[in-house]
């Protein structure tokens, strides 16, 4: 789905820019779908995740520029100083937590996909109210800080997930690369081979494996089956059969489809829908 023509301003972040005093804060909006957030970067952590809908995060690195579709049981952690936009691809109710640098987990130096937990999900509500509720006392800040920090300790914890779609750069990287990727974003149900695929960009089938694993870090295969997940999590969180959704991600059978899903996201896709709903 497009992004909408008119990026949406951020608005004043300094309301809830975090700090080492209160480290955890969170940012409830409301967004209608073909939102769009231009890119932009922030020198605090930040974990977007909705309550309802599904949001499109692009995320670009000196490494790499990664896109990450985001259902309401997952959530993408954004790293400080990452340049990132984001896309409402489905009316969502956005939840985003602002992290100051100082508690951001050991290691957690780039993007991930992690599992949003049920009482993940609860903290991040009742952290909310704690902010919206009228004046500040000290068993309110006592309330605040135990929260974000049980918040932050299930975060630190979280099951993560491989579900980013990467991209080569494009200033520095391999022009016939980024064609035969954007070939098969365009259309995600082609079920060509490799070989096919780097023919049609002036290629041979090793040089393309080759500059997949050079630039993008992964084979061909690992990187279309995230292609295949990205295309498949909007049309089954918005009731698409599973017949339709393996057919037009390139799979021959639902079989198949289903147990690459179940194997990349730990459940069929048809207790995913149940769990989204």
């Amino acid at each position: 789905m497009p992004p909408s023509t008119s990026p949406t301003p951020l608005g004043d972040t300094a309301p809830f820019t975090p700090t080492p005093q209160r480290p955890v804060r969170v940012r409830a909006r409301s967004l209608p779908a073909d939102t769009h957030f231009q890119p932009h970067q922030h020198a605090w952590a930040q974990l977007a995740y909705c309550s309802v809908g599904i949001l499109q995060v692009m995320v670009s690195t000196a490494a790499e520029v990664t896109t990450y579709i985001v259902p309401p049981s997952r959530g993408v952690w954004i790293a400080p100083g990452a340049l990132h936009a984001v896309t409402v691809l489905e009316a969502a109710e956005f939840r985003t937590l602002y992290l100051d640098e100082s508690v951001t987990p050991p290691g957690w130096d780039g993007c991930r996909v992690i599992v949003i937990s049920a009482l993940v999900r609860e903290l991040i509500q009742a952290l909310d109210q704690a902010y919206g509720a009228p004046g500040r006392t000290h068993t309110m800040e006592t309330r605040e800080a135990m929260l974000g920090t049980l918040l932050l300790d299930e975060i630190a914890h979280a099951d993560t997930l491989a579900l980013g779609v990467q991209l080569p750069r494009v200033d520095s990287g391999d022009k016939r690369l980024r064609a035969l990727c954007e070939a098969v974003l365009r259309e995600p149900g082609n079920r060509a081979s490799l070989a096919v695929l780097a023919a049609q960009v002036g290629a041979s089938e090793r040089t393309m494996a080759r500059l997949f694993r050079q630039e993008l870090g992964v084979g061909y295969q690992q990187w279309r089956q995230q292609v295949a997940l990205s295309h498949a999590l909007p049309m089954i969180s918005q009731g698409a059969s599973i017949s339709d959704v393996a057919a037009s991600s390139g799979y021959a059978s639902d079989s198949a489809f289903s147990a690459m899903f179940k194997a990349a996201m730990g459940q069929p896709p048809s207790q995913f829908r149940r769990e989204k709903t």
